[in-house]
């Protein structure tokens, strides 16, 4: 099956990244999802799809996509919604995966031997293109695929052996609308060179915002390929990005409406430049995403869709004159 997808006539789509988080001191639930009494078919992605007509998942990071499951997710959206979809971490976090696959793994006497076979394992195969390919297939019958995102790490640095590596994943995943997050300054520092390279795929180069340190890239927000521009905002808590107590905590930061001009307006700019445009809001904690990205909404002019629960806005009044308020959360089955 083809990945090309067909783009409807909406131009900019703002969503976050991921729509489930259960559990943690920033979790969504008794923020934008009900804390309790909700009945048990209580459907957090059929609720979210109310407000925003875009998601990024986060999952297919963790594992490869199942067809049953995208499959699922298409059923419970509505026409038009689009998933962008994060490649699986073997992909583009390499040791990563060996480490968790090294936890999976007895131990034994001969350590070099197992070294070698779980860095064998942990290479990336064209079967491991396949079976991604195929778990997305249901989004793409259903023309709900958005963009693939390969997200690559602080450490994967501009090199010979990563271009080559960028390269064949690129080709791999050539007829698919592809985003490319580079962390490290290498990357910017030969920027034509690496422009050229993702222009040649037509591959979106990522924009991010984030905490700035020495090794971090430089962008100047300007789309690079007419397809599609893509952005995403993960929160500038600068203090905990690399030391915290909790995952989550890297990405407790709240945009002000000051902060978040720059983006809008790049945004407004580059929608006349591609046929799509996505922003998404990885500021996840406690939902200050959802708040952020309806803050962009706002500024875009673009409707504000579904109703809010009262303690939502209460913990976000900014937003309070842009959203409609629900009296009683419903808690409807899925």
């Amino acid at each position: 099956m083809s990945g090309v997808c067909e783009y409807s006539t909406l131009v900019i789509r703002v969503g976050t990244s991921g729509w489930h988080y259960p559990r943690g001191r920033g979790t969504w639930n008794g923020v934008f999802y009900p804390a309790r009494g909700r009945t048990k078919g209580f459907d957090e992605l059929s609720y979210y799809a109310e407000h925003f007509n875009t998601v990024e998942l986060n999952s297919t990071f963790y594992g490869q996509p199942r067809a049953e499951v995208c499959h699922d997710w298409a059923r419970r959206t509505p026409s038009g919604f689009e998933f962008s979809v994060k490649l699986f971490q073997k992909f583009t976090h390499p040791k990563m995966y060996a480490e968790r696959l090294a936890g999976q793994l007895p131990a034994g006497d001969d350590q070099v031997a197992r070294r070698q076979i779980i860095a064998a394992l942990g290479r990336p195969t064209s079967a491991d293109l396949d079976e991604f390919k195929r778990g997305i297939d249901p989004l793409v019958a259903a023309g709900k695929l958005g963009p693939l995102l390969a997200q690559f790490p602080a450490s994967f640095k501009k090199g010979e052996a990563e271009q080559e590596y960028l390269q064949i994943l690129l080709e791999g995943f050539r007829g698919y609308p592809l985003a490319v997050e580079l962390r490290h300054s290498s990357w910017s520092d030969r920027f034509a060179e690496t422009l050229g390279l993702l222009n040649a795929f037509e591959a979106a180069w990522v924009q991010i915002d984030e905490p700035q340190f020495r090794f971090s890239i430089q962008q100047n927000r300007i789309p690079n390929v007419k397809g599609f521009y893509y952005v995403r905002l993960h929160g500038r808590n600068a203090a905990q990005w690399w030391r915290h107590d909790a995952p989550e905590d890297r990405y407790n930061y709240y945009y002000t409406q000051e902060e978040l001009q720059p983006f809008g307006d790049a945004l407004d700019a580059a929608s006349h430049l591609v046929k799509k445009a996505y922003l998404y809001t990885n500021n996840h904690f406690s939902a200050q995403g959802i708040a952020n990205a309806v803050m962009i909404k706002r500024q875009l002019g673009q409707p504000i869709d579904g109703e809010y629960p009262p303690e939502f806005v209460a913990r976000y009044p900014q937003i309070r004159d842009a959203v409609r308020v629900r009296a009683t959360l419903d808690l409807r089955q899925g």
